[in-house]
């Protein structure tokens, strides 16, 4: 058995996780060249464009004799249940903070993950190459942060590294200059993570943490073995949420090297391991031996807190650019998307062609919509809801913490904006011209808000939020109706009529775009809905006079993503995805069904 220290890697969005992990995966000598340019840890291609770990993902390299299984942990706060599961897989954390930016609202949530599992912690300052680096206040705010969050004596007493992970160096001290390598990363995990504790001989136990999906071995099964060992074609005992044991033989044995899932023959106690042959197995399942199967304590499953409807699409263009476009294959790719993401739900509706899914968050909905997008399914979703609940007869709702950090004076503003939106204001500090504000807003205030943050601050506004939990409703919001633009008809969109069309608002549309009779192509600038023409052109004439076809210009249309869209939309409104466009259009195409519609809800 090889000595194991299993170690995960907890920070902020943004604050150098991935590129961390890349610089040890490159400079552990164990690890052969692997492909794909920079940020081996973020593998998928939407990870990469954002920027962020969407996925929690394994390493593992060998320094000095010694296995060192590292776990790239998701920074966002809509993955931050993975984040509470991997601290059940480990036995130490490396905290990365940003030497300018210091500790943020989700270093806050996975350090207190860290800290109530009893786990040694390593501070690494990362980044102190920025020309801005205020490294002294950065470890003044990060040992702030230990004694706010309860840690104890031992805990408070950190090692320090200091690094660019950018540039693959790391020092005991904040000198750039002295620093040739990351070794010093190798060097402290051996010294401060404790050996995984664990007993080879005694009956096996094994928890799942995380799931993956193979297209030829099924179902992967991801997770620590506390004791004993597991081999391929061995009988083991599945205990599932309710207690019920189930026979089942594994079909496949794998750990991690690398970037790669490696199979081997058997896998001992303290190292993490990926399995494949229990079909229905869920996060936070024990796997024993049969002869003796006791269950580790579960893991609890965090709610959902956001829906939305999920439904094929039915606008004029159905079927011209998606390859996946029937119910059927929606619904099966969304129930294949269950069975490896537990905080997604799929509720029953009215309809067969409409699924209503709930997550934790708009994020997390958003990224299951564009990864079907890119899959080449074709789909139409509604504006994301908050989930409602009733305990003991009183209304609950999900409440978050945002905090936004905002140039001085755009904070009026801000207050202004977060007031209207049933905020509570819980901390305000300025420093050096930036405004770091707290508020604790229900998640409904939350929705549609960060464009218009962005608008407010000229683009300068920062927002992070955390889930809280569930508590009163806060009553109604005020009323944040913005009206539409809609295509008056079906056409190619023509710059004639763009140009006269763009005085009522902000358009979403170009020249030469092919639309519907009820699609949304702009934004109106009063708080009601307006049919333009977008497709009229200019009457030609045999004569002509002096500012005749004057250079009538249009504006840079404004482009809408998907999150732009979807914090867009309003309740009669959906946002059409396909591979190729989103557009945005009204749930009654027909103008005298919008009308009918509007008449029958005002009755009500």
């Amino acid at each position: 058995m090889q000595e194991i220290r299993n170690v995960a890697i907890i920070a902020h969005v943004d604050h150098g996780k991935t590129t961390l992990v890349d610089a040890l995966l490159r400079q552990s000598h164990s690890l052969k060249k692997e492909g794909g340019g920079d940020l081996l840890m973020d593998s998928n291609d939407l990870e990469r464009e954002r920027g962020i770990t969407i996925f929690s993902k394994n390493a593992a390299v060998e320094f000095g004799g010694v296995k060192i299984n590292i776990i790239d942990t998701p920074g966002h706060a809509d993955f931050g249940g993975e984040v509470e599961r991997i601290m059940r897989m480990v036995d130490g954390a490396i905290l990365l903070v940003d030497a300018k930016e210091g500790p943020m609202p989700q270093t806050k949530f996975v350090l207190r993950k860290a800290i109530q599992a009893g786990h040694k912690i390593i501070v690494v300052i990362n980044k102190i190459d920025k020309p801005e680096a205020r490294i002294d206040w950065v470890l003044d705010k990060t040992f702030d942060l230990f004694v706010e969050l309860g840690a104890t004596d031992e805990q408070t007493d950190f090692p320090v590294i200091y690094a660019s992970g950018v540039q693959g160096k790391a020092g005991l001290k904040p000198d750039l200059s002295t620093m040739t390598d990351i070794i010093p990363v190798f060097d402290t995990i051996l010294s401060v993570i404790p050996v995984a504790k664990a007993d080879a001989s005694a009956p096996l136990q094994m928890l799942t943490v995380n799931l993956s999906y193979d297209n030829f071995k099924g179902k992967i099964a991801v997770g620590r073995i506390y004791a004993g060992s597991i081999k391929k074609g061995q009988e083991v005992a599945h205990i599932n949420r309710d207690g019920i044991t189930k026979k089942v033989r594994i079909t496949a044995v794998m750990t991690f090297m690398g970037m790669s899932r490696l199979e081997v023959d058997e896998v001992f106690a303290g190292d993490i391991v990926a399995i494949s042959g229990i079909t229905d197995v869920s996060i936070g399942e024990t796997v024993a031996d049969p002869a003796h199967p006791v269950a580790l304590p579960t893991i609890a499953i965090e709610e959902p807190t956001v829906k939305m409807t999920f439904g094929i699409n039915t606008s004029p263009f159905a079927g011209q650019e998606g390859t996946y476009t029937t119910s059927r294959q929606i619904k099966e790719r969304l129930e294949h998307e269950l069975e490896t993401d537990v905080a997604l739900k799929m509720f029953p509706t009215d309809s067969a062609d409409k699924f209503e899914m709930a997550g934790r968050g708009e994020l997390h909905l958003s990224i299951l919509i564009e990864k079907m997008r890119r899959e080449g399914f074709e789909l139409q979703v509604s504006k994301p809801q908050v989930i409602i609940k009733e305990v003991d007869g009183k209304k609950m709702e999900p409440i978050e913490l945002v905090s936004i950090e905002v140039p001085e004076e755009h904070s009026g503003v801000v207050i202004e904006k977060m007031g209207k939106r049933r905020a509570e204001m819980k901390d305000m500090k300025v420093d050096h011209k930036i405004a770091y504000l707290d508020f604790e807003i229900p998640t409904r205030g939350l929705i549609g808000y960060r464009s218009e943050l962005l608008t407010d601050t000229k683009g300068m506004g920062i927002m992070n939020s955390l889930f809280l939990g569930y508590q009163d409703y806060k009553g109604d919001l005020s009323s944040g109706e913005h009206g539409s633009l809609i295509a008056f008809e079906a056409g190619e969109t023509r710059n004639y009529a763009l140009v006269a069309a763009q005085e009522r608002g902000q358009m979403f549309i170009g020249d030469g775009v092919q639309v519907y009779c009820g699609q949304v192509v702009g934004k109106n600038a009063k708080a009601e809905d307006l049919e333009v023409n977008v497709c009229r052109e200019k009457k030609l004439s045999n004569m002509r006079s002096k500012g005749d076809g004057g250079a009538a210009s249009m504006d840079t249309p404004k482009t809408m993503g998907l999150e732009d869209a979807l914090e867009y939309i309003g309740d009669d409104e959906l946002v059409e995805v396909t591979p190729k466009n989103i557009r945005i259009r009204k749930l009654y195409l027909d103008p005298n069904d919008r009308k009918r519609n509007l008449r029958d809800s005002k009755k009500d």
